[in-house]
């Protein structure tokens, strides 16, 4: 039985995140003896049932890495210094720690970038050239790496793959799903636009708005200042990935800010319109050919945005077997 550290943004409440642990237990040979280095070690033990430590701890993360076999580190966007110029430091520390102990690390679907700092791209770099395989989720971390004269193998972000569960349908139909989450770009007019949209829509067309927040209490409490302004809309949140995954199924349409929030409902077969807030899911959209809204653009007049929302969810959600199948390869990199 092969013990493994897992290392990522985990235990934070973020559902993308969250998503990414789920998929990562759900790849890892049946051999394996995971502990996850959470911000919330409870909270992680009780969603993923496995054994976790507090990822801050410079006793616990030490002593934990000396009883394991091995770091897999990831997945997702953790070397990146657009939410805080920390991030690099960190994870490229618990790479060195490591390594120091003679451990092979293996770097899990990884999302390389922004990296704005001289000194955060060195230090990602430096980690990421200490790894012993790589794989990355998309071609702009490939490309990265390839600049630095780092290997990896690019495949789609993992939870394509991850398996979902039913979710109970407690609203009507037809649904929007509406997945925001609280950003410098979405401005006060872009939510005022939003809102008014919605508004314009559900009157044409009885549509229910579901706001689903991947990332409590951030995301739930923009979510609760703009139920208040959709009638009858409602707040649904899920407390396992696997079930958050599983309720784009029972929506007709979603609009995403988030990049798990567009993957999970295109995997359900739900058509949704991106709203872009950063690179990755720019390029997703792009990869896809999805008509989307860019928060750095001015937002359109709510009539705008109705129309192309309708034009969204008259239109079949595309095929994403590639993708579903590829995210798989991510398994290589564990074995």
């Amino acid at each position: 039985m092969r013990r493994l550290a897992l290392c990522g943004y985990y235990g934070a409440g973020n559902g993308g995140d969250e998503a990414l642990l789920a998929t990562l237990l759900q790849l890892l040979p049946a051999d394996t003896e995971p502990v996850v280095l959470s911000g919330h070690p409870a909270h992680t033990e009780r969603l993923h049932g496995v054994a976790a430590i507090p990822k801050m701890s410079l006793q616990a993360v030490p002593s934990t890495l000396r009883r394991c076999d091995g770091l897999v580190l990831g997945g997702g966007s953790l070397f990146q210094d657009a939410s805080s110029w920390r991030n690099p430091f960190y994870y490229a520390g618990v790479v060195a720690i490591a390594r120091t102990l003679g451990l092979p690390v293996w770097a899990w679907a990884q999302g390389v970038g922004p990296l704005a700092r001289p000194w955060a791209r060195g230090a990602a770099r430096l980690a990421l050239a200490q790894c012993d395989r790589r794989s990355v989720r998309d071609r702009d971390s490939w490309q990265q790496l390839q600049n630095w004269g780092l290997e990896a193998r690019v495949a789609p972000d993992p939870v394509w793959a991850l398996a979902a569960e039913p979710f109970p349908r407690d609203w009507p139909r037809p649904c929007v799903a509406v997945v925001l989450r609280s950003h410098r770009l979405l401005t006060s007019a872009w939510q005022e636009a939003i809102v008014q949209a919605l508004r314009l829509w559900q009157a044409a067309e009885g549509l229910h708005v579901l706001w689903v927040p991947f990332q409590p209490p951030t995301d739930g409490m923009l979510a609760t200042q703009l139920q208040a302004q959709v009638p009858g809309s409602t707040i649904q949140t899920c407390a396992h990935p696997r079930q958050l995954k599983g309720l784009f199924a029972q929506v007709d349409m979603a609009i995403a800010m988030r990049l798990h929030g567009v993957i999970m409902a295109l995997a359900e077969g739900t058509p949704c319109w991106p709203l872009s807030y950063d690179p990755k899911v720019t390029v997703l959209a792009r990869e896809l050919h999805l008509t989307a809204g860019y928060l750095q653009e001015a937002p359109p007049p709510p009539a705008t945005l109705v129309r192309v929302w309708q034009a969204c969810y008259r239109t079949p959600a595309p095929d994403v077997t590639t993708q579903q199948q590829g995210a798989i390869a991510h398994q290589e990199v564990l074995r």
